[in-house]
């Protein structure tokens, strides 16, 4: 029976998504380019061989339109007979884009395959592919959802009152985020994975200094009147510094078979085990990786208890703590080189971050399992369990 499995993981630094930020200057095509480059110079691959390079970007618009993925590929060198695709599934893309490479691979279409992603939000801001009084949404949603959906940052606001997540958690696990950061960055632990750019060799959103006391002066980011009205439970607890920032960066993983890596001298890192998507309440919208968690895990026969290390997308603190609050996971085995809130959160390029992250982790700490989750706009979640090798 075939399995598929991760021979190479790499990312760039994540920069600042703003015109002044370190990585503003790179095309969002050239930023993807690079780290398909990097991939294949330190697998050692011909990229002749690979068959598919599947890629998540979440605004596909402006610089970010046309298929990025195709031109970033051709932008590497890779031969003009490899294809390219890019998917959306908001901000879990790449992982989407992971999934979906493996799943080829289990079923034989793909020997070797790219799963990669992107986001420049400094050139590309959030919301660029929704012109200024157009409806994403349509009149059915309108019927079904008649009091109408939310911002995220609403939905935030929203679990963080319903699982009673006080302002005062909120920034601690925010701080405990940069602080974990700053250490594996001066631990060394990013350093095989990440590819500098143009001289661009760290993480720019990190902030060593940061404690709950500096995040508690922050004001609220989302307070609106009117949701106000609508939410009173909301206590307005998100802030800037316990949410994720926008961000600008690009990943990319090798997937292939047991097989064809030894047969083409490649080393795997880890299995790709498991997989589950699931949709939750489009209101909360972010809650997703609660039921995807419980999904995955059955799908894999295991149990939380199994799991050695969890990488779950930090969009925003309550996301993370209400998931903690109902699988009762270990906080201390949770994003232990820090998350998206000090890493950085570039969108499309967030899923694969995550698997490079956690397959070098789990390398690094001798661990067995991880699972990786992420909350996705409109209330969608992808997991994965991968297993060392």
């Amino acid at each position: 029976m075939r399995d598929a499995v991760i021979v190479e993981a790499v990312r760039t630094p994540i920069g600042k998504g703003r015109p002044n930020g370190s990585l503003a200057h790179v095309h969002p095509v050239e930023l993807l380019a690079h780290t398909l480059r990097a991939l294949v110079e330190r697998s050692g691959v011909d990229p002749a061989l690979i068959d598919d390079v599947i890629g998540g970007t979440v605004d596909q618009v402006g610089e970010q339109a046309m298929n990025i993925t195709r031109y970033a590929a051709l932008s590497a060198g890779f031969p003009e007979s490899v294809p390219a695709t890019t998917v959306d599934r908001q901000c879990g893309s790449s992982q989407q884009a992971v999934h979906f490479a493996a799943q080829g691979v289990l079923a034989g279409a793909y020997d070797l395959v790219v799963a990669c992603g992107v986001e420049s939000m400094s050139r590309v801001p959030m919301w660029s592919n929704v012109p200024p009084g157009k409806d994403p949404f349509g009149p059915g949603v309108a019927e079904r959802y008649p009091d109408g959906l939310v911002p995220q940052g609403i939905s935030a606001e929203l679990i963080a009152a319903k699982w009673s997540i006080t302002r005062e958690q909120l920034d601690t696990f925010a701080a405990t985020s940069h602080h974990r950061a700053a250490d594996a960055w001066q631990q060394g632990l990013f350093d095989a994975e990440v590819a500098p750019v143009d001289g661009v060799s760290r993480d720019e959103s990190v902030r060593p200094g940061t404690t709950p006391e500096i995040l508690a002066g922050l004001r609220p980011a989302y307070h609106d009147p009117a949701f106000a009205a609508r939410f009173p439970q909301i206590e307005w607890n998100i802030t800037a510094g316990n949410a994720s920032p926008v961000n600008d960066g690009a990943s990319a993983v090798l997937i292939t078979s047991s097989e064809t890596a030894a047969r083409l001298g490649l080393r795997p890192l880890a299995r790709l085990h498991s997989f589950a998507v699931t949709g939750s309440d489009p209101l909360l919208m972010l809650t997703g990786v609660i039921p995807a968690t419980d999904k995955v895990l059955r799908r894999a026969g295991l149990r939380l208890d199994d799991i050695d290390l969890f990488e779950v997308n930090e969009a925003f603190a309550s996301v993370v703590l209400a998931w903690r609050q109902e699988t009762g996971a270990d906080l201390a085995k949770v994003n232990v080189h820090g998350g998206a809130i000090a890493l950085g959160h570039p969108l499309g390029a967030s899923g694969t971050r995550l698997t490079t992250t956690l397959v070098h982790a789990l390398r690094e700490r001798g661990a067995r399992y991880g699972l990786q989750t992420m909350c996705e706009a409109g209330g969608l979640a992808n997991a994965m369990i991968l297993e060392a090798v």
